[in-house]
C-alpha cells in the first residue's frame, strides 16, 4: 500500500481530452529482468531491453522490491560515487537512509523522494536504517537516473529531500484514480522536484476496473512502468503486468487502465509509474557510477575519483549495517568461496 494516500473525491480532476487530443500509440513492451544491486537487495531492471533513444533523457531505472524482509535481511549500498547525471529514489514503502560527501542527506521514507544531482562528483551511500536491519519489514521503492546535458555534467552537487506529502494530487475524471506529480508538470499541475533536464515523473494508483486518461506534452518522450498489478495502455488497450516497461509514440494524451480483477483477490489497485522528458539527443557513454559524452570523459571521472576530488566521506559517516543473519550469511559465504567477488556499484 503506498504511503501517500487522499480523498480522489476532494481533489483537483484532470481534465478531459479535447477532439483535436490524440492519444500516444504503444511502441513496446518489455519486461525488466530479476537482478540484485548494491549489497544484495533485489531489484527489477525496468529499461533492459529499451534502446537509449526511446529512453532518452532517461539512463537507467531498478524497481527495489517489493520485498517483505525477515530480521536482518534487509540490505543496501555501500559508499560510491557519481558524475554526470541525477540519482531519484523514490520509497513507496519502508526507509532507505542516505549520506553523501556534500553535506546532503536523511531518512527517505513512505512516499519520500531524495533527488541528488551528481554534477561534477559525489560520493554517496544509501543503506536501511538500524532498526529496518534488525526488524525487518516491507521495502519498495525506485531507482531513477536522468541525465544531464553536457551543459551540466559538471554543475555543482545538489541534493533535494521531497516529503511524501509535498507532491502534487490530483485525481482522474471519474475519480477512480489518485496522481502523485513528483516533478515536472500535469495538466497545469505543478510538482515540487527540481530539474536540470525538463521531465515530468508521476505515480498513479488505479482501482480495479478504472482509467486514467492524462495529457501529456508532445515534446516529451512517455515511458508507462507498471510496479504491480495487471493493466492496459494505450488506445487499443495493450495488456501490460508488473515489472514492464510500455515505450509510447507520439500524441497528447495517456491512457493506462486497471483490469476489473487482480489475480489477488485482495489486490484492489494497481500502482503505475509515469516517466517523460526532453531527449538530450547527446553522445550517452555510460560506465558504472558514470554517465558522460565521451570516453575521454569517463576516464577522467575515474582518474578525479582516485585522486579524491568528489569530496570525502564524512567524519562519523553513515555505514552500512549488518545484522546477525547478514553476518552470518557473509561468513559462511567467504568460507565457501575462498576468493571475494566484485560488482559494479550504481
Amino acid at each position: 500500500m503506498p504511503a501517500i494516500t487522499a480523498d480522489t473525491l476532494t481533489l483537483p480532476r484532470i481534465t478531459a481530452a479535447s477532439p483535436s487530443d490524440t492519444e500516444r500509440p504503444v511502441r513496446s513492451i518489455t519486461t525488466g529482468p530479476r537482478g540484485y544491486e548494491g549489497e544484495g537487495f533485489p531489484v527489477v531492471r525496468a529499461f533492459a531491453g529499451v534502446s537509449a533513444a526511446a529512453l532518452d533523457p532517461f539512463v537507467h531505472m531498478d524497481q527495489m522490491g517489493e520485498v517483505d524482509y525477515q530480521p536482518g535481511e534487509p540490505r543496501g549500498t555501500d559508499w560510491h560515487p557519481h558524475r554526470g547525471f541525477e540519482t531519484v529514489t523514490y520509497m513507496l514503502d519502508g526507509k532507505f537512509a542516505h549520506q553523501d560527501s556534500h553535506g546532503g542527506g536523511g531518512l527517505i521514507t513512505d512516499g519520500a523522494t531524495q533527488w541528488m544531482t551528481a554534477g561534477s562528483g559525489i560520493l554517496h551511500i544509501e543503506t536501511p536504517p538500524v532498526e529496518l536491519v534488525e526488524s525487518g519489514g516491507l521495502f519498495h521503492g525506485i531507482q531513477l537516473w536522468v541525465n544531464l546535458p553536457k551543459k551540466d555534467k559538471f554543475a555543482t552537487p545538489r541534493y533535494q529531500a521531497i516529503a511524501g506529502g509535498d507532491a502534487r494530487l490530483l485525481a482522474s475524471d471519474d475519480g477512480g484514480a489518485l496522481v502523485r506529480i513528483i516533478a515536472g508538470e500535469i495538466d497545469g499541475h505543478r510538482g515540487p522536484g527540481v530539474t536540470h533536464t525538463p521531465i515530468t515523473l508521476a505515480h498513479a494508483t488505479i482501482e480495479n476496473g478504472a482509467r486514467l486518461n492524462i495529457p501529456w506534452r508532445r515534446d516529451f518522450n512517455a515511458l508507462i512502468y507498471l510496479l504491480s498489478g495487471s493493466g492496459y495502455v494505450g488506445p487499443v488497450g495493450h495488456p501490460i503486468h508488473a515489472g514492464q516497461l510500455a515505450v509510447l509514440g507520439p500524441g497528447d494524451r495517456i491512457t493506462v487502465g486497471a483490469e476489473p480483477a487482480q489475480d489477488s483477490s485482495s489486490t484492489t489497485a494497481i500502482e503505475v509509474l509515469f516517466l517523460g522528458g526532453q531527449p538530450i539527443r547527446e553522445p550517452v557513454f555510460h560506465y558504472g557510477p558514470f554517465v558522460m559524452n565521451s570516453r575521454a570523459e569517463l576516464i577522467e571521472a575515474l582518474e578525479d575519483y582516485q585522486a579524491g576530488k568528489f569530496g570525502n566521506i564524512p567524519p562519523n559517516a553513515l555505514m552500512p549495517h549488518r545484522g546477525v543473519a547478514q553476518s552470518a550469511s557473509a561468513i559462511n559465504g567467504e568460507a565457501q568461496a575462498g576468493a571475494p567477488t566484485g560488482r559494479e556499484s550504481r
